[in-house]
């Protein structure tokens, strides 16, 4: 009987398919725009699908049934949860990264809570939230299938108490990464999560420093995350990494442009370029900085944001390059959502609204 392979896209792509018996061409197809795709007729078997757009990045999938679901990237980001200055609120909001617009509803965590860093594994789809604070630390993980709106599920738990912590992963490679924080104090520790199976976290290493407030991004399936600034007392500008796929300590990476904490990270993922925007030390920030993620060194300045915002979110589609910045904290709790795009640096433009005014939230994307 034939076979489908099926996914989201957020623009027009190339996608060839590869049998693995042989190496030959099964398929080559253009599929157009953005959102869901099938490609009928395929014969049963373990394929290689790989995704080409026009401006040349490629995302490739190994050891991919026919039947089972695949993707070159989507263009969905959602921020979690937050506090609008008298609550603690359980809202999951959507938007389509590329498209500015104001966010949309797309279902509630499994609890009331801030603080939750996001991450995913990419393509695949499932997006986890760790931990929190809703008037008591929390170890709880939730997650959520990107493409499909509905409230969250548990997950299972982290392996302590925390919020104030930073997330990231792999990508479709299945691993994400929480560290530091802060439970009755600053931590160093950093667990780990198969995304795709749920259960509990398991301990990873520790951060060079422990410190809460911190933001954390990556480079996707070439396996770094990047952890930086933070607090324990004072403000850091330190700048930790770690690979993802193997259990250790962090190591130094470099430093930030300031001190600081409560910013927020994304990336162009495996075109590695990380960004680091907002934050506080003493007062707000505007500064976005930049830095390449598989070269270390310090950071250097990209921007700024519209405002000088702490406690915000941020999410991206990685390779597609445009990263947003959602809520925060200016002289009040804002909903404003604002995007760059990753490679160009520049100020953060207007993109729309979140559907509640709060800080204390973050995100993350099926890219």
């Amino acid at each position: 009987m034939p076979y489908k392979i099926s996914g989201y896209k957020s623009h027009t792509a190339r996608i060839i398919v590869l049998k693995e018996s042989d190496w030959s061409i099964e398929s080559n197809t253009v599929v157009s725009g953005s959102g869901a795709y099938e490609i009928d007729n395929l014969v049963s078997g373990t394929k290689t699908v790989f995704g080409r757009a026009s401006s040349g990045w490629i995302e490739g999938y190994g050891s991919v049934n026919a039947d089972e679901y695949s993707s070159v990237g989507g263009d969905r980001g959602v921020f979690d949860g937050g506090w609008n200055g008298s609550n603690y609120s359980n809202v999951l909001d959507y938007i389509t990264i590329s498209t500015n617009s104001n966010a949309t509803n797309f279902g509630d965590l499994t609890q009331i809570i801030s603080y939750a860093p996001g991450m995913s594994n990419g393509g695949n789809d499932r997006g986890i939230f760790s931990g929190g604070n809703n008037g008591s630390n929390v170890n709880d993980i939730d997650y959520i299938t990107i493409s499909t709106t509905g409230n969250a599920t548990n997950f299972g738990d982290a392996t302590i108490d925390r919020y104030r912590a930073a997330s990231a992963s792999n990508n479709t490679n299945n691993r994400g990464v929480t560290g530091g924080g802060r439970t009755s104090s600053e931590i160093n520790v950093i667990d780990y999560i198969t995304i795709s199976t749920t259960g509990d976290a398991t301990d990873f290493g520790d951060l060079t420093a422990a410190r809460y407030g911190i933001s954390a991004t990556d480079n996707g399936i070439n396996d770094r995350a990047v952890f930086g600034g933070g607090y324990d007392g004072n403000y850091f500008n330190v700048m930790d990494y770690i690979t993802i796929s193997s259990t250790s300590d962090a190591t130094d990476f470099g430093d930030l442009t300031a001190q600081r904490d409560y910013m927020s990270a994304c990336s162009n993922g495996t075109n590695n370029r990380g960004v680091f925007g907002g934050g506080y030390s003493g007062s707000v920030i505007d500064i976005i900085e930049y830095f390449t993620i598989n070269s270390l060194g310090d950071s250097t300045d990209f921007g700024n944001l519209a405002a000088g915002t702490r406690q915000l979110g941020a999410v991206s589609n990685t390779m597609n390059d445009r990263g947003v910045f959602g809520g925060g904290y200016t002289s009040t709790q804002i909903n404003v959502i604002q995007y760059i795009t990753i490679s160009t640096p520049g100020n953060a433009t207007d993109f729309g609204d979140l559907t509640e005014t709060r800080n204390s939230v973050d995100g993350t994307s099926n890219a």
